[in-house]
């Protein structure tokens, strides 16, 4: 089976309200629950890109990074949403045990920031938003990722 990636969208990010509102944008657009990778170096900006989504999906409460708490979870938008940070994890067993496949089995949005660390534990269809810092821009790229299932003909 061969992954399918559709295009990315892109923007080009000059502040943090912009950062957020880019996030917000794409979480009042997301069709369905699941994987939303984050990507991007140290202060690229994703926890303000995690502000904006979740405002997005309805939940209009306070988002922190969960770089101490690992997780934090929000209720009260279209879907829960699962922020993770995997910045201070040094396993894919670390996040295992965290309760990962519980987290996948439900009907949310699992918001990760520094994905790219475990992409192992990926699920086959996700989103990636990988952040680039480009002096005092941010570049934004989206895209949808999923696995272009092969069907024996008949």
């Amino acid at each position: 089976m061969d992954r399918e990636h559709e295009s990315p969208i892109a923007w080009m990010i000059k502040d943090v309200a912009a950062m957020e509102q880019c996030g917000e944008e794409i979480g009042k657009v997301i069709a369905e629950p699941g994987l939303v990778a984050l990507v991007g170096p140290m202060g690229a900006g994703k926890t303000h890109f995690a502000k904006g989504f979740s405002r997005g999906l309805g939940y209009n409460g306070e988002v922190s990074s969960p770089t101490f708490a690992l997780v934090q979870e929000y209720f009260g938008g279209r879907w829960p949403i699962f922020h993770f940070d995997f910045y201070r994890i040094t396993s894919a067993a670390e996040v295992l045990a965290i309760g990962w496949d519980d987290y996948l089995d439900q009907q949310g949005v699992l918001l990760v920031e520094w994905a790219d660390l475990f992409p192992e534990l990926w699920p086959q269809n996700h989103r990636l938003v990988r952040i680039e810092v480009c002096g005092p821009t941010r570049n934004i790229l989206y895209q949808n990722i999923y696995q272009n299932i092969v069907r024996p003909r008949l």
